[in-house]
């Protein structure tokens, strides 16, 4: 990006206004590509810890913080600087999920699920994917629907109706 910007101070200085145009628009898809990216991590972390609890039916207190930690940065990268669009819409997190995060969680997560017991292509066959994605939806919808501070609260309330969530609670009280 250094040289971006030296590329671009040039251009403003030479009065090459069209280059300069052009080296903006590399730099906020620069910067929109980097952003995605964070947001498809913290999505994949996510993914990882709800198949774990799909699959072996109980929450532990590091998977939720995982999944409550992963869900406080999408919400925070996902929002655009004018604090009045996002990123990633309600509408495309199903296509975001399928084609750039979950054959890579699904592969992570088959490191933990039962201690590494299954392949990856094993996990992939047990897992429930349409369940999957509509539980991860619901999560990530609370992001849109929820300030930041009220947000832990909303994700705990979910979290307890998962499998194993209330035996999760149970032993917080």
């Amino acid at each position: 990006m250094t040289q971006e910007l030296v590329d671009l101070r040039t251009s403003i200085i030479e009065k090459r206004y069209a280059d300069a145009l052009a080296i903006v628009d590399e730099l906020e898809g620069m910067s929109k590509q980097a952003i995605l990216r964070n947001i498809e991590s913290y999505l994949r972390i996510m993914l990882i810890h709800l198949i774990k609890n799909q699959v072996e039916q109980r929450l532990t207190n590091s998977w939720v913080s995982s999944i409550r930690n992963s869900l406080r940065e999408i919400q925070k990268v996902n929002l655009k600087e004018n604090k009045k669009s996002y990123y990633v819409n309600r509408d495309e997190w199903e296509t975001l999920i399928l084609e750039e995060v979950i054959e890579d969680a699904i592969a992570d997560a088959s490191e933990e699920v039962f201690n590494g017991a299954y392949s990856q292509f094993k996990l992939s066959e047990i897992i429930n994917r349409n369940e999957l994605i509509q539980t991860a939806l619901s999560f990530l919808y609370l992001t849109y629907s929820h300030a930041a501070k009220d947000l832990s609260a909303a994700v705990t309330r979910m979290l307890i109706e998962l499998p194993g969530g209330e035996d999760w609670i149970s032993k917080k009280q």
